[in-house]
Parts: C-alpha cells; sequence; structure tokens
C-alpha cells in the first residue's frame, strides 16, 4: 500500500472479528514500532504483546469492571485478537542523557520540557497503528487508567508506565464510527500556522 493510503485509510476501528492475525504480520508490527525515533536514541519503551483469547480477555477482566463491559458502547471491541500495550520508561532517558556524550550527570528530569519517554512510545503506538493499516487490519488506540492493578497483573516492573493500547484486528463489517467523527477535522488555517503565529 501507498503511504498516503495508509495515512488516508488510519481510523480507529472499535469493533472486531474474531479470528487470529498472521503471526508473520504480527512480527512485523511490533518490529516496526521499535523503529520509532527516541530522544538520544534512549528507546525507553516497551510492548506487552497479548495475542489469543485466553490473554486478550486477562487484559480486559483487570482494566474493565463486567459492569463495565456489559453497558460498553462497542462490545466487538473484546473480539480483537492482539493488544499490544504500550509502555514508557522514564529513568531510561533519564540514564541516556547521565552519559558522557551527554552530560546531564545530575539525572535531574526538570531539564526536560516536556516527557520525551511518552512522546516516543507515542509514536511508536502510532508506528503499530500505521502497520495494521499496511496489513489490511484494522487498530484503536486506547488508554490505560489501572496502572497499578495492570502492573501487578501482568508482572510489568514499576518503572514502566502504560501509555496506551492498540486493539488490532480484521475490523468487523459493523464497526461503526465514533460519534466524535462527526465533527469532522479542523479546517488547516486553524492548525497550521506559517512564519508566525
Amino acid at each position: 500500500m501507498e503511504f498516503q493510503d495508509v495515512v488516508r485509510k488510519r481510523k480507529m476501528v472499535r469493533s472486531f472479528e474474531d479470528r487470529p492475525i498472521d503471526p508473520v504480520v504480527l512480527e512485523r508490527i511490533v518490529a516496526n514500532a521499535q523503529r520509532a525515533p527516541s530522544a538520544g536514541f534512549s528507546q525507553g519503551w516497551a510492548f506487552l504483546v497479548l495475542n489469543g483469547k485466553e490473554e486478550t480477555e486477562r487484559y480486559w477482566s483487570t482494566t474493565m469492571s463486567p459492569e463495565r463491559r456489559k453497558s460498553f458502547g462497542w462490545p466487538g471491541l473484546f473480539n480483537a485478537p492482539v493488544l499490544i500495550v504500550c509502555l514508557s520508561h522514564k529513568e531510561a532517558y533519564l540514564d541516556r542523557y547521565a552519559e558522557a556524550d551527554k552530560g546531564w550527570t545530575d539525572r535531574d528530569q526538570t531539564r526536560w520540557p516536556v516527557p520525551y519517554w511518552d512522546i516516543d512510545t507515542g509514536m511508536a503506538a502510532l508506528l503499530i497503528l500505521q502497520t495494521a493499516v499496511d496489513a489490511g487490519l484494522g487498530a484503536l488506540f486506547f488508554g490505560m487508567f489501572d496502572q497499578v492493578g495492570f502492573r501487578a497483573a501482568f508482572g510489568v516492573p514499576g518503572v514502566y508506565t502504560a501509555v496506551g493500547t492498540v486493539a488490532i484486528g480484521h475490523p468487523a463489517v459493523t464497526d461503526r464510527p465514533s460519534p466524535s467523527l462527526t465533527r469532522g477535522h479542523r479546517p488547516a488555517a486553524s492548525v497550521v500556522h506559517r512564519g508566525r503565529w
């Protein structure tokens, strides 16, 4: 698929068919995530890949109560055969920038104007989304709100923060767009400024 087609076709899919993803495609998705840019080539990310009903069900049981699941507006999301949790690792950046070629030996995180560990992990998540589209799959990025419960359920060390999860699978014919899409794209003139604001 041409890159412009990937960008144009990328949308958040909320309903999936209950069928597996080709393992070769899944490995390509994960490999591409690791090609994301990172400050100082810190690569302060990690990915928890949950493949198959048993693993994904444990995720849903941990992160969403049965009551919430019953009333959830997109029950087809629970059919996604793969979930990839994208995790950031702040300490990897502080350690990297304390090395001799960077020179911030104090590891002071106030030197960072924004949390690049989270930003770089978000870029990796976008590569996951784009690779899924390129493979003819659908994907959805969504947030993680129970960090403590998630870490405990999956043995994730406390130095990692789950920036979000990407559900991946074959889009269901019944997938319906989010009501948010009725807003449409903001006009370019309101978001693109050239030369000055």
